[in-house]
């Protein structure tokens, strides 16, 4: 089957989940006539995606509860709006860095166009992703310590192996957006990013609008760090005028997302 076929077969797999809200891996071996490995795979793919939840046996539509006051198919309309912004920042033979995530592995469909990219990624998922486009890329691994906690490599490895290389631009998110600060994360491994960051010309930070605002410990990114900022018009306008303040060029893309009208209390 060619790569083609295997995005067509995606595509096709994300629209039955979403039209019948469950659907066993048996049943889709059957309809698409491959493998229960090629489906498995297919289905762990578009979680990343953000576009399924993968449960025993087969995969389910993302729950209401996981979106905070907004339905699964907008969720899916963001993270979608903002990886084509991201994607028409790319070049052909762009030497790129794209980090682990729902929202940055959104934008690897989009990149089929481009050519000579090479990729350096610390995600098994974002790898699996670029090896199907049809202009399949130079693929680098960082390799390193695997992290459960962000399904990526981390630690002194990864980070040696980043700074033999230079890169033209680094796609990574954020689990939050401090107003104040810059990129916060859940996580405390913030190192490996930090080195991403200085291993790129330009740092382009990929996060939807209702994480911006959002206080977190753990600081990854600081805003002298970071270059542009794509997120989606739900963007309250107090939030975009700190945020270009602070000299980051600001990217919202179009999604249909209602614009905030009071700002957050906790933005300062």
């Amino acid at each position: 089957m060619t790569k083609r076929n295997t995005q067509q077969r995606r595509h096709a797999i994300a629209a039955l989940v979403q039209e019948r809200g469950e659907i066993s891996v048996d049943e889709l071996t059957q309809r698409f006539a491959t493998s229960e490995v090629t489906i498995r795979k297919d289905l762990a793919l578009l979680e990343t995606g953000g576009l399924l939840l993968r449960r025993y046996g087969g995969a389910v539509s993302l729950p209401s509860e996981m979106v905070e006051e907004e339905d699964a198919r907008q969720v899916s309309q963001r993270k979608q709006a903002i990886a084509r912004a991201a994607a028409e920042r790319l070049r052909d033979h762009n030497r790129v860095i794209i980090d682990s995530g729902t929202t940055t592995s959104a934008m690897i469909p989009l990149l089929g166009s481009k050519r000579g990219l090479v990729v350096m990624t610390n995600s098994l998922n974002v790898a699996a992703a670029l090896r199907e486009l049809e202009n399949e890329p130079t693929l680098l691994m960082t390799g390193g310590t695997w992290d459960p906690h962000s399904e990526s490599f981390q630690g002194q490895v990864a980070e040696q192996v980043l700074r033999s290389y230079d890169f033209d631009q680094l796609f990574i998110g954020a689990d939050g957006i401090d107003l104040a600060r810059g990129t916060t994360t859940f996580n405390e491994l913030v190192g490996l990013s930090r080195v991403m960051a200085e291993a790129a010309r330009e740092v382009v930070v990929m996060v939807e609008s209702d994480k911006i605002g959002r206080r977190i410990p753990n600081l990854e990114l600081p805003w002298d760090r970071i270059h542009t900022l794509v997120t989606d018009d739900g963007l309250s306008r107090e939030a975009r005028e700190i945020i270009q303040a602070k000299g980051v060029a600001l990217i919202c893309a179009a999604a249909g997302v209602a614009k905030k009208t009071e700002p957050r209390k906790h933005m300062e």
